[in-house]
């Protein structure tokens, strides 16, 4: 368990197994074939929840990119929402008054629909592109997401039908976007757990992964390195928003040495049947990593450059 809220949508430590999609087109078909696959694993995989953990990652997340407290916002859309991960636990929190989510995948708008109908929250489902939103002109006060930028073929006309679908004065935030230099040191905790793997299922006792168990089986499991097309440096990202109208750009970076002791164990556990994986395990491995992202938000997020943290975050205002 990578810990807390995990880190949805990024790929793990698959090596690359099919060629890259070539094409726009090409990239929308991996994404949908790929999350419609993982949806219903998806909260388990990487540890979303929707108590009070959720609600203060979320919150947590969405305060630091805006450099401020989150004003309430009665219309809010999350483009690719999953299975609801911002939403709802806004929802929860009273910070928004209605939630309407998108996603390029029908399979996790059916597991968001279900979660929603579990906590007892009303919430406007729509499967779409980014690039072409199908609602008017200044609908929405509220533009968020979670590690979603990175799947989408065409950031310049996304970000300007996000900055065209918001009110004047409205706000945008997006979080868990993979930083250019931060994703090249992950690779450095990624690559010695796999090698360390054999040795740490011993110690364990765990059983060896079925191929795909997570991911909606094998094959779908080989599409999992397909399906994130970009990473960035903190100027191309807040580029996408100047380019698009936006004032008050800012852009932060989040988590370094949470990242490394996260990807470590969540390389780890990868290889194993998490079924056989020990509950002492998960509790080290989630308690270390709220633990290291204290650290981080305490003494190195904001005195340090934003690109060598692993995720970057935006925020943006549509003019008044």
């Amino acid at each position: 368990m990578l810990a807390a809220d995990g880190d949805p949508g990024r790929s793990s430590t698959l090596p690359r197994l099919m060629p890259a999609p070539s094409s726009p087109e090409a990239i929308r078909d991996v994404n949908t074939r790929y999350h419609d696959g993982a949806a219903a694993d998806y909260d388990a995989k990487w540890g979303i929840d929707y108590g009070p953990m959720g609600l203060y990652q979320v919150l947590g997340k969405l305060e630091k990119a805006l450099g401020g407290p989150l004003p309430y916002a009665e219309r809010s859309l999350e483009i690719g929402a999953g299975t609801g991960y911002f939403s709802l636990n806004l929802l929860l929190a009273n910070q928004i008054g209605s939630a309407t989510c998108t996603d390029i995948s029908p399979g996790m708008l059916d597991s968001l629909t279900a979660n929603a109908e579990r906590l007892g929250l009303p919430v406007d489902c729509v499967a779409c592109d980014a690039e072409k939103l199908p609602f008017e002109d200044g609908a929405f006060d509220l533009v968020i997401g979670h590690a979603i930028l990175h799947h989408i073929p065409d950031l310049a006309t996304a970000f300007a039908e996000f900055h065209r679908v918001l009110a004047p004065g409205g706000i945008l935030i997006f979080a868990g976007e993979p930083s250019k230099v931060g994703d090249r040191i992950a690779t450095v905790p990624k690559r010695a757990a796999v090698l360390a793997a054999p040795a740490w299922r011993a110690v364990m006792r765990a059983d060896p992964a079925a191929e795909g168990q997570s991911d909606g089986g094998a094959e779908n499991h080989q599409l999992e390195s397909q399906v994130d097309v970009h990473a960035f440096t903190p100027d191309q990202l807040s580029g996408f928003a100047d380019g698009a109208g936006f004032a008050d750009v800012h852009v932060v970076g989040e988590e370094l040495l949470a990242n490394w002791f996260g990807w470590t164990n969540r390389a780890l556990e990868a290889t194993a049947n998490p079924d056989t994986v020990p509950w002492g395990w998960k509790q080290y491995a989630y308690r270390g990593y709220i633990a290291l992202q204290k650290v981080d938000r305490g003494l190195l997020e904001g005195r340090l450059p934003p690109a060598i943290f692993y995720n970057l975050m935006i925020s943006a205002r549509k003019p008044a």
